[in-house]
């Protein structure tokens, strides 16, 4: 077998194969003899049908097989020991009146070539590091929630400012009959406070639904339609009052700290409005990190630029896929890929120059957090070490957890990389700043 590559220029080249009867003849000998010793043909005892027509009816079909396999390997094998670094998989080139009873056998192949290129993470423009902070108003909001929920229900008679009204909305255009819980004092329509203010148990009012909440997603699920359903409605709700509430706060005492943060864990009104701020800061890092991470991307994509084999690639996906494509739905799959291939090979071109690597310890390590974070949620703050252990053994037993948990980590490295050398400026905001910046 011979194999040699020839160079059409930086991003295209050609492999030809050259396979001769003496890469596959045992081979195929060896299989049509076993072919023999099993075959049960009409007219002939077992084993003893005659190899001609063994050949006849089994040997080109065993030849095309095993002369694939020995392309396969060999190909393979080629490109590893010659380190090309190639796109896609090599496409075979089509060969009129090719002849499977020549004693030579030549096949060529395309490739698609990785282009050669710098990433440079200082970007020409520096790229925005959100530090989102609990102001003053949020942790206040907070416990305000806290002794709510927390808090004493008491029943009323008369709808006041401050009740929690459970009624029943309905609109027969609609087909609305949903019944829901409002805070007077949380609707955003002073004229639908007013119509409520005053009424009794069994009292019905009318309330127009532009206006009445400050979010769609609040009417939407006070009516129960979508969100789609409810932007823009203008409707009349007829809303039949069945139960008027007032909720007395909770009082700010050791018994409420202890409920919520454990025994003797906080102690004053201080500490627990610091551990909120805390605890809500430690969320909003992850969503700003996100955001860094997307932010860096899109600049590496804008700012890295190389050629691509587009022509390669687009026949490359007109003819790898399970269905063949037409020329235009090939390029168009090719036009809605190109970005997220640049990316990647822009991201593994970090990845080397950087040398980062998943370690086993690490990822063992990376579960076990993970793990912990999630037993936290239901109550579990401190797991014993041989529990996550175990747990984590069986997590990592699982190749497509390992894949993610692997992903999730290279990106954790990624972003302390970027946080490290990229070209960054840093912005304090409260919350609602960061949510109007970043999603209008």
């Amino acid at each position: 077998m011979n194999i040699s590559k020839e160079q059409i220029d930086d991003l295209n080249a050609v492999v030809k194969v050259e396979i001769t009867k003496a890469d596959y003849e045992d081979k195929v000998n060896d299989i049509l003899k076993n072919y023999r010793k099993q075959a049960n043909i009409p007219g002939f005892r077992k084993g003893q049908v005659p190899m001609g027509l063994i050949k006849k009816q089994y040997g080109k079909a065993v030849l095309v097989d095993e002369v694939n396999k020995l392309l396969q390997d060999n190909l393979n094998k080629y490109l590893t020991e010659e380190k090309l670094d190639v796109l896609g998989n090599p496409l075979p080139k089509q060969q009129d009146n090719f002849d499977w009873d020549s004693d030579t056998l030549d096949f060529e192949f395309e490739l698609g070539l990785a282009p050669d290129f710098d990433v440079k993470l200082k970007t020409k423009k520096a790229i925005t590091q959100y530090k989102i902070v609990a102001d003053k108003k949020m942790v206040d909001e907070q416990v305000e929630r806290i002794q709510k929920q927390y808090g004493k229900i008491i029943s009323k008679d008369t709808v006041e400012k401050n009740s929690e009204v459970t009624g029943t909305f309905t609109n027969s255009e609609k087909e609305i009959t949903k019944t829901t819980t409002v805070e007077v004092d949380k609707l955003k329509s002073k004229k639908a406070k007013d119509a409520l203010v005053g009424k009794k148990v069994g009292d019905t009012v009318t309330l127009n639904t532009k206006g009445l909440f400050a979010e769609d997603y609040m009417l939407a699920s006070a009516t129960g339609l979508s969100n789609d359903e409810v932007k823009d409605l203008k409707i009349d709700l007829e809303f039949t009052i069945e139960e008027i509430n007032e909720r007395e706060p909770a009082e700010l005492n050791q018994e409420l700290f202890d409920k919520l943060f454990g025994k003797d864990n906080v102690t004053s009104e201080k500490e627990m409005k610091d551990k909120i701020k805390e605890d809500s800061e430690k969320q909003f890092e992850q969503q700003a990190d996100q955001k860094l991470l997307n932010d860096v991307t899109e600049k590496l994509i804008d700012e890295t630029t190389f050629e691509l084999p587009a022509g390669f690639l687009k026949k490359w996906i007109q003819f790898s896929g399970e269905k063949e494509l037409t020329e235009a739905e090939a390029a168009e799959e090719y036009e809605k890929s190109e970005k997220g291939l640049r990316y990647q090979l822009i991201e593994g071109k970090i990845i080397k120059d950087n040398d980062l690597q998943v370690q086993f310890d690490e990822l063992k390590e990376f579960a076990k957090g993970f793990i912990k974070t999630q037993m936290a949620q239901y109550g579990q703050l401190d797991p014993k070490e041989e529990e996550l252990e175990g747990i984590a053994a069986r997590v990592l037993g699982n190749q497509d957890e390992v894949k993610r948990l692997s992903e999730q980590l290279m990106s954790q490295k990624l972003l302390d990389l970027y946080k490290e050398k990229a070209n960054l400026k840093a912005k304090e905001v409260s919350y609602e700043n960061f949510v109007k910046e970043v999603y209008g």
